[in-house]
This record gives structure tokens, C-alpha cells and sequence, in this order.
């Protein structure tokens, strides 16, 4: 019985160093030699300064700034310590009451543009931190972001196709544009 007990702390201990501590010093040291920045958190700075992460949505709800998905995280949107979609079915009258309002939004936003609102523009992901928008969603916001700007929708454009996101390796999900990263380009024009 002696024998079965020392054996089983010997390999309960054996364990604990290999997958408690030698296991995350190795991955932790390979992430960060390897890809620093993502292990990081993805951190854009600004000026000597953190101003979010590219991994990680930001609200945007000045005019002049291209806007986000919508978050369904609580508290308050992007809340990063609490990642979550809405949970509300098609067929909910809160999502509708919630889409309904973003319209409005858009349309009080720019009066006059009757495009059609891309879906991303109206809806939550699913983790409710999404940091990207289609580049249909960038083009609906364009014509507000230059009028506001008094920047030529042209140069707009070009800054909304250079921080566009192909398909990983060619084929896998959507082209994607990541928000923050185009409003820091706008800034900076």
C-alpha cells in the first residue's frame, strides 16, 4: 500500500513540474521569441502611448470616426472581461428593438446616404469584442467620415483598401477591416 501511495505523489509531483511549470515557461519563452507582439496582446501605441489592442473592438460613436460592430457585453460594450454575444434568436423583439435603433443611428448619423446598411453594421458577434467590419461596412460609412473630414472621399478609400485584411492564406473567411487601425490612419491624414 506504502508502494502505491509513493508512487502515486511521485507522479502527482512529477506532473505538476512538468505541466504546472516547465510546460508554460517553454510556450510562454517559444510565444515570445516567436511572436512577441500577439503574445503581448496586440497593443497599438500612439504617441508613446497604449491606445487599444487589434485583436479587441473599441466604441467609436463620434461622427467622424468609422464605427464598429455592436457589442452585447455587459456592463458596457467591449468589456473585455466579459465576452458574450447577445444569445437573442432571429425572432426576439429586443434584437429587433436593438437593430431598429442602430438604423436610426446610421441614418441620423448621414441623412443622406440610402445605401443599403451592411448586416455587420446592425449586429453583435458573437464574442461581442469583434475589431472588424466588412469593407462593405467601411464603404457605407465613408461618404459621413469624409463630409465631416472635409477629406476627399478618394483618400478615404484608399486608407479603407490599404488597412483591408485579405483571406487567410487566400481561402479561408472574409476580407475584413479593422477599426481601430483605420480611425488611428484617419488621424493621422
Amino acid at each position: 500500500m506504502t508502494t502505491i501511495i509513493r508512487n502515486s505523489l511521485m507522479s502527482l509531483l512529477l506532473f505538476t513540474i512538468l505541466t504546472g511549470i516547465i510546460y508554460p515557461v517553454v510556450v510562454t519563452g517559444i510565444s515570445q521569441v516567436m511572436f512577441h507582439h500577439q503574445a503581448n496582446g496586440s497593443i497599438i501605441t500612439k504617441n508613446g502611448k497604449d491606445v487599444g489592442s487589434s485583436l479587441l473592438g473599441q466604441e467609436f460613436e463620434d461622427p467622424k470616426y468609422f464605427w464598429g460592430r455592436l457589442s452585447a457585453t455587459t456592463p458596457y460594450p467591449y468589456n473585455g472581461g466579459s465576452s458574450s454575444g447577445s444569445n437573442l434568436g432571429p425572432n426576439n423583439p429586443d434584437l429587433m428593438k436593438a437593430v431598429q435603433a442602430r438604423i436610426q443611428a446610421l441614418r441620423s448619423a448621414d441623412p443622406g446616404n440610402e445605401a443599403k446598411i451592411p448586416v455587420d453594421l446592425v449586429t453583435a458577434s458573437g464574442s461581442g469584442l469583434d475589431p472588424h467590419i466588412s469593407p462593405a461596412a467601411a464603404e457605407y460609412q465613408l461618404h459621413r467620415v469624409a463630409k465631416i473630414r472635409g477629406i476627399d472621399e478618394a483618400k478615404i478609400r484608399a486608407l479603407i483598401e490599404s488597412h483591408t485584411q485579405g483571406r487567410w492564406l487566400g481561402l479561408i473567411g472574409e476580407p475584413v477591416v479593422n477599426v481601430l487601425e483605420l480611425n488611428l490612419a484617419l488621424d493621422g491624414q
